[in-house]
Order: C-alpha cells, then sequence, then structure tokens
C-alpha cells in the first residue's frame, strides 16, 4: 500500500488536481486501476471478487485503488481507470474507506477460495 498527501494550501481544484498526479504516479507500471468514487458502480461482495478474479486471470499483477481526499477524484483521473466502484451514495472518511476495501479485498479472496468466512449470496 502506498499513500501520498498533497501538502500546502491550495484552491480545492488546484489540491484535487495535484492529488491525482500524485496518486497517478503511485502507481505501478502497467497496474490496473479502480477508483473508488460515489459516481462508480456499486458490486456485492460477490461481484468484487469476480472482478479481481477476472484481472488476476488476465495476468494482471498489480491492481491500484485509487481513494480520493475529501475533496473527491479528479474525474479526469477517474475516466483513465480501467473501473469505478462505490461503496454507496454516503460519504465515507478517507481511512473508513481503506478499512472497508481492504475488508472487501479480503472477503474476495475468502470467496475465491470457497472459505465459509463469506456466507452471503
Amino acid at each position: 500500500m502506498r499513500e501520498v498527501e498533497v501538502r500546502g494550501h491550495y484552491t480545492e481544484d488546484e489540491l484535487i488536481r495535484r492529488e491525482a498526479a500524485l496518486l497517478a504516479g503511485a502507481c505501478p507500471d502497467g497496474a490496473w486501476r479502480i477508483a473508488l468514487d460515489a459516481g462508480g458502480k456499486t458490486l456485492s461482495s460477490v461481484e468484487f471478487a469476480h472482478v479481481l478474479s477476472g484481472r488476476r486471470n488476465q495476468g494482471h499483477r498489480d491492481i491500484a485503488f485509487l481513494i480520493g481526499g475529501a475533496e473527491g477524484l479528479d474525474p479526469r483521473l477517474v475516466a483513465g481507470c480501467a473501473m469505478a466502484i462505490s461503496f454507496g451514495r454516503a460519504t465515507w472518511p478517507h481511512l473508513l474507506v481503506r478499512g472497508m476495501l481492504a475488508e472487501q479485498v479480503y472477503r474476495a479472496q475468502q470467496i475465491l477460495n470457497r472459505h465459509p468466512y463469506h456466507h452471503g449470496k
């Protein structure tokens, strides 16, 4: 996991632009990028697991999840991602989104390994 943070005082537009540049620069070369964005697609845990499995089966070694700050992600950064997903219409704090994402990645692993951790349909 890599975390980036814009330091300094900027207008909201400049802050979003600078953050987008830092996030893009932090992604490994060739990574399949997924933006976490309120306008993204909502997926069930099983659907999320299948997305990750599909990328792995297509030979994608790295997946980069991009989480923006309080102002959200630059729409141009989101447009440049392979997909955008959402954890619902509510606004979530950055640290909580990281925890929710970590749990969903773990749950996806358990689903794909047919482990009983996940009991949903």
